[in-house]
């Protein structure tokens, strides 16, 4: 699950058979749920990811329609905590020749991975046996999956930071358009004002967000998706050089402090707090990831879902990406890549069962799919699929990163009202100067 390894469980649609997605996803689906068994009864195939909670049933889903559609591969699939326990488990299974056939990774892993030979690259011609192609992906997120010219990944999903709303407050505050989806907000002023229209209503709160906890990964993912909006830049492109522009980091705290400052979000709240005041119609608005759609549809609340709108210069929004790559292995044969990436083509072939969860699907003719369309609120926020803004490609950034944790710890100080705006600019640029000294370990 991303990003908490939490356990709610969300009431779904039962998965028909292995036939979900397979007819109107066309050759993919055909290819990965009616291709002949090519493999001998037995032969393993060993698969690790990193999905709980609502991910977790929708993955499994996926997983017994693959059962069902190969009875002749043996398939485990291991399900391993999320975050950095989950990375070193996987660098060392790489590293010490126990690795898998197959994993999960965040696309924002990949360059610490790549480059030092933790998981090993993908053969595109045996790929396209399988129906896997270049043009059924977003542009950036299938460049992404490359290093040095070699192919790494293969995307399933962006996750994207959104706009959670109360049907019934916003309603009542006057913020729907005629077609009962949320009006158009632009602008760092009419963001404010809908939080406070929100907050009149609901005499609590007008947005709720994450502003501290454990690991305050919540702070950084708003900062990251305002100061992108700014078109702000912590790197040099090459990854090596500071490029962090205080006045725009100045004016994104500022306006994040604002909100709390105001009353328009409280101060100090959790993870699991944020989500509770949501729930209970405490708060209008709710800033998160999309992955949080299931407990939403479980508990009842009247809710739906956007994009984060266009404060600043673009409509930016900070997201990671689900992809598969093949931990490093040396006895790898091209039967071996052929049942993977068939593997893969299955699951892609199953998008819409994922997407049920809040992902975005990366595969285009599932976003295309009218099923997907039909998806609501999951498929309100798709267009963020070509505007996604994820880290610096560097190996200290990527999901429960080093970089996440350590800035989000600045960030959650200066959004919770601990120290100044001013102070979290030079709390930015320290941090960033201390992670471009230190060494990467897996070197």
């Amino acid at each position: 699950m991303t990003p908490r390894d939490r356990s709610r469980r969300l009431s779904r649609r039962a998965l028909l058979g292995g036939a979900l997605g397979l007819g109107s996803l066309g050759a993919l689906g055909a290819l990965g749920g009616c291709a002949p068994p090519r493999f001998s009864d037995g032969i393993p195939l060993r698969f690790w990811h990193l999905f709980a909670g609502g991910d977790g049933i929708n993955m499994n889903q996926m997983l017994d329609a693959y059962r069902a559609a190969h009875p002749e591969v043996d398939l485990e699939a291991v399900t391993l905590a999320w975050g950095e326990r989950y990375y070193t488990k996987l660098s060392m299974s790489g590293a010490g020749g126990r690795a898998p056939d197959v994993s999960a990774l965040h696309l924002t892993r990949l360059p610490g991975y790549a480059p030092s030979g933790l998981i090993d690259p993908l053969r595109p011609d045996l790929l396209a046996e399988a129906g896997i192609r270049e043009e059924d992906f977003p542009p950036e997120l299938w460049r992404r999956s490359h290093h040095e010219g070699r192919l790494y990944a293969v995307p399933l999903d962006v996750h994207p930071y959104v706009l959670y709303y109360n049907v019934d407050v916003c309603e009542r505050a006057g913020l729907l358009a005629p077609d009962g989806s949320l009006a158009p907000i632009s602008g760092p002023d009419e963001l404010r004002a809908a939080f406070a229209a929100a907050k009149e209503v609901t005499g609590h709160h007008g947005l709720v967000t994450e502003t501290v906890g454990s690991d305050t990964i919540g702070p950084w993912r708003v900062f990251w998706t305002l100061y992108r909006q700014l078109d702000g830049h912590l790197l040099t492109p090459e990854g090596t050089g500071l490029a962090v522009d205080d006045d725009k980091v100045l004016r994104v705290l500022q306006y994040m402090r604002g909100l709390t400052d105001d009353g328009l979000a409280p101060r100090e709240v959790d993870v699991n707090g944020a989500v509770s005041l949501f729930a209970s119609g405490h708060a209008g608005f709710f800033i998160f990831g999309d992955w949080e759609v299931s407990t939403f549809l479980e508990t009842g609340t009247p809710f739906s879902m956007a994009r984060i709108p266009q404060v600043f210069d673009n409509a930016n929004a900070q997201a990671d990406a689900h992809v598969f790559v093949l931990p490093h292995r040396t006895d790898r044969t091209d039967e071996d890549h052929r049942r993977v990436y068939e593997f893969i083509a299955f699951l892609l072939s199953q998008s819409i069962t994922w997407a049920r969860g809040g992902h975005v699907p990366a595969y285009r003719p599932a976003q295309e799919d009218p099923e997907y369309l039909d998806l609501r609120p999951q498929s309100n926020y798709r267009s963020v699929a070509d505007d996604v803004q994820l880290d610096p490609e560097v190996w200290f950034a990527g999901s429960a990163s080093v970089m996440w944790l350590e800035l989000g710890a600045v960030i959650s100080a200066v959004f919770s009202g601990r120290t100044s705006p001013e102070q979290g600019v030079l709390g930015i640029r320290r941090v960033m100067e201390d992670l471009l000294d230190r060494p990467n370990p897996i070197d």
